[in-house]
């Protein structure tokens, strides 16, 4: 059985796009996911589909309308998945969150447009809400594509090989540890010596070494989180009669 990608959108010539290209390309050629953009714009009610008006109280810019997106919504209610949000205001994206939602059938994802959707819509539906970073896109539609870019990935025999996805940056909480190949020196730079010792016990701790070091100078909130998440399994250890 397949995942399934449906998409609601203004501008379902966006998908697959880049997904259907490369490692998620391939996998959507042999069927391992299914991509459905669903044109919001179709399940309108008014003569000259219009899918936005100017938002109460006043301010720049529109707002979606309510109307369309929850007959689209309705129309594709039997679609596998949890149904998500592409926003700002949403939950950091993250590598968990991407695994597990890999494990599900599907995944549906209602990409914003202008200002916002209005608020009853989302009360209503109570979409998991997810922000792929501290910064505002024209839309979700990109937010949608690295979002299902990431889960695709993490899809069963998507990756030739299944360690790939476990061994690397965020699983476990680290940032990866630096690569190289061949040749062994190029332009008198040299690759570090343990590598090419050929002990694999001398080599796991020099890559932990460096993630550890990597992950210190440039995201050391990612050791907070970790040692936080230790120190509150100690606590309940403590706390067990």
């Amino acid at each position: 059985m397949s995942f399934t990608a449906t998409v609601f959108t203004l501008f379902p010539e966006m998908f697959p796009g880049p997904l259907g290209h490369a490692l998620s390309g391939k996998a959507l050629q042999t069927g391992q996911w299914a991509c459905d953009a669903v044109n919001i714009r179709d399940y309108t009610e008014n003569k000259h589909n219009k899918v936005d008006e100017v938002p109460y109280g006043g301010g720049a810019g529109l707002v979606m309308s309510a109307q369309p997106i929850d007959a689209a919504l309705d129309a594709h209610a039997g679609k596998p998945g949890r149904l998500v949000l592409m926003t700002p205001r949403g939950r950091p994206m993250d590598q968990a969150l991407c695994r597990e939602l890999a494990t599900e059938p599907g995944v549906r994802i209602l990409c914003g447009r202008y200002e916002g959707i209005d608020q009853r819509l989302i009360d209503k539906h109570e979409p998991l809400e997810v922000s792929v970073g501290d910064y505002v896109l024209s839309g979700g539609e990109v937010g949608a594509l690295v979002m299902l870019d990431a889960i695709i990935r993490l899809l069963p025999g998507v990756m030739g090989n299944d360690l790939s996805g476990t061994d690397e940056s965020f699983e476990g909480g680290l940032l990866e540890y630096p690569h190289y190949t061949r040749p062994a020196e190029w332009q008198g730079r040299t690759v570090p010596s343990v590598l090419l010792s050929g002990n694999h016990e001398a080599i796991a701790r020099w890559r932990a070494d460096k993630a550890i070091e990597i992950t210190t100078a440039r995201r050391p909130d990612l050791l907070d989180t970790e040692q936080a998440a230790v120190d509150e399994t100690v606590s309940k250890e403590r706390k067990r009669p």
